[in-house]
This record gives structure tokens, C-alpha cells and sequence, in this order.
């Protein structure tokens, strides 16, 4: 059975994005090096962050939040504050950098079946970098969700009257991309990165026979081309 419809993911699929905030974290802790030592500021804000998905959800500006609201914690002066404020405007403004071959690979994939990008964050912050990408022409369709679950797919497939076992997923996530998508009845490609939030870690479903792990998202086109 062809596929109808391939849903991409955004962030460390197809443009680099863990690196900036990973980049961000450091200047946190250097912030609030006068107030904590390094690991106490990281673990701190690693489960600020987490407990304040369900307020602010995912991307930049949550994250911005979460530093402010971290350094408060911990004790922090207006000055600091204001210099985390900084480092969330930098995060804000990062340049967009596609992964190598990335432009190539959804001309190939965008001439197999519609292409529809699904991805999680600030509506503003990532229409802003879709179209600094270039790549905007390409898609169907834009999907900016709060969050993915198996729901969300389901909802997106009807919304593009595509039955699940047509749709492909592909991105770094296993637990927002690659399982939800499967708990959809969708077929999953799980594309890597060398920096990985611990959030968005889970066990890879390695025995499930719509889902394969891909060296990089230019082997996506063939893997797709073997399915059905």
C-alpha cells in the first residue's frame, strides 16, 4: 500500500535546534554562577522545565520562563534576571541551519506524497523559522501542536482524509514522534541526534514492523519506497 502522506518533524529533523538550547542552559548556569554551582542550577531548571509544560508548553519562550522562574528560586538579583532575559532573546533570534542534504531529501519526498510538517513549540517562534528555512513551499501543510499523541495524528490524518497505515512519521523523538505515530496506526522513522533532551527519550518499539530507525532523514525516500 503506497503512502499517501509523510508528516516531518521540525526542530533536529530538519533544522538544528537542541544545540542552541543546550547553548542557552550553559549561559544560565554562568548567570547564576555567583548564586549556585553549575549542577544545582542545571538540575533545577531541568525539573522547572518539566513541571511547567502543562503552563507553557514547549519552545523558547517557556524555556525563558523557566529560567526566570529557576533564578528567583535560587535566589537571583533583578540584574541576573534581566541577562537570562537576554539569553532568551538570543534563543529567540537563533539562525536557522538546515541539517546537511536536508532541501534535496524533501524535493525527493514532496514528489512521493504530500508533505505535511508536524511540530511542537511557539506558533510565532516556528512560523518564524519555517519560513527563514525555506522550505515552506514544499508542505501541504503546517501543523504547530501543543503537544503529539496518538490523538493528534489521528486528528491531522483525518484532517488530510489519509487513512493511518498511508501517513508516515519522521523525526528525532521517540517518545513524540515516533510512538504516538505508531499508537496511530501509522508507519514511524526514527532519524537521531547527537544531543537528545531526556524528556523526549523513551524505548525504541524495535520489534514493531512499521517503525525503522534511519541513519539520517536522506534515507527516508527509500525506506518509503519499500513500503507496501
Amino acid at each position: 500500500m503506497p503512502i499517501d502522506l509523510i508528516c516531518l518533524d521540525a526542530d533536529d529533523t530538519l533544522w538544528h535546534n537542541m544545540r542552541y538550547f543546550d547553548a542557552a542552559e550553559r549561559a544560565f548556569a554562568d548567570v547564576l554562577a555567583p548564586f549556585a554551582d553549575a549542577g544545582i542550577a542545571r538540575e533545577r531548571i531541568a525539573a522547572v522545565e518539566i513541571r511547567n509544560l502543562a503552563h507553557y508548553g514547549y519552545g523558547a519562550k517557556s524555556f525563558t520562563l523557566s529560567m526566570i522562574e529557576t533564578a528567583v528560586e535560587l535566589g537571583a538579583d533583578v540584574t541576573a534576571v534581566a541577562r537570562l532575559l537576554d539569553v532568551g532573546r538570543d534563543l529567540l533570534a537563533h539562525p536557522v541551519e538546515l541539517l546537511d542534504g536536508i532541501g534535496d531529501t524533501l524535493e525527493r519526498l514532496a514528489a512521493t506524497a504530500r508533505l505535511v510538517l508536524v511540530t511542537k513549540g511557539d506558533l510565532l517562534h516556528q512560523e518564524v523559522k519555517l519560513a527563514a528555512s525555506g522550505l515552506g513551499s514544499l508542505f501541504s501543510g503546517v501543523e504547530i501542536v501543543s503537544d503529539k499523541r496518538p490523538e493528534t495524528f489521528t486528528r491531522i490524518f483525518s484532517r488530510y482524509a489519509v487513512a493511518p497505515e498511508r501517513a508516515v512519521m519522521a523525526g528525532d523523538s521517540m517518545r513524540s514522534d515516533i510512538l504516538p505515530a505508531l499508537a496511530a496506526g501509522a508507519w514511524a522513522a526514527f532519524v537521531p541526534t547527537d544531543i537528545v533532551w531526556a524528556h523526549e527519550a523513551a524505548a525504541a518499539p524495535t520489534r514493531h514492523p512499521r517503525f525503522r530507525k534511519l541513519a539520517r532523514l536522506g534515507d527516508l525516500p527509500d525506506w518509503i519506497a519499500t513500503i507496501g
